[in-house]
């Protein structure tokens, strides 16, 4: 279980990982990053057996002063009880199916619950394509990556007792053995 005093070096982690997915997946202004974070598996229980609520307030907390600072957005996935169904500010929204569903921390999970509290204008979507991402205990963000996703060895891969798998997202790449392609976004 976290403890008091490892709030801070939870803090840590997440600031840490948050500014190495920016500079190692290249992220910009608008662009989406969708983020799986099982609070039981940071306070070193198996997934989905030990929500906590303050442990994911901390995780999204952290994380939204990093990414919001930066005009990147974050799309909380909810846990599978509400079919990982994603957090996002309504801008992010665009062109996504919206959903009425409000998470908590038993159906949606403590980090989904907390940025639906923590966001100006939340919504709830069916799915996302994030242009990268990070999976927080084993919650298994890949549906909803854009369709081309390459992992990211971050240092930081370790929040509390929690993995950390990190990816992101380019173009495919078509044409073969003869085509050209440009390689700022590779």
């Amino acid at each position: 279980m976290i403890s008091d005093g490892n709030v801070l070096d939870v803090k840590k982690a997440v600031r840490n990982t948050a500014l190495e997915l920016c500079d190692k997946a290249g992220l910009e202004v608008g662009q989406v990053v969708i983020i799986g974070c099982s609070s039981s598996e940071i306070s070193g229980f198996n997934i989905g057996s030990g929500s906590n609520a303050d442990v994911g307030a901390v995780v999204f907390n952290e994380f939204n002063k990093v990414f919001s600072n930066r005009g990147i957005y974050i799309a909380a996935q909810c846990c599978e009880h509400l079919n990982r169904a994603i957090i996002v500010e309504q801008e992010a929204a665009a062109g996504y199916n919206v959903v009425n569903v409000v998470p908590t921390p038993e159906a949606g999970g403590a980090f989904a619950t907390a940025a639906y509290k923590g966001f100006k204008n939340p919504v709830a979507l069916e799915a996302i394509q994030a242009d990268a991402g990070l999976d927080i205990g084993g919650t298994l963000i890949g549906m909803h990556l854009k369709r081309v996703a390459v992992p990211l060895r971050l240092e930081n891969r370790i929040i509390g007792e929690a993995t950390v798998v990190a990816a992101r997202t380019r173009p495919p790449l078509i044409g073969g053995v003869r085509a050209s392609y440009d390689e700022s976004l590779m």
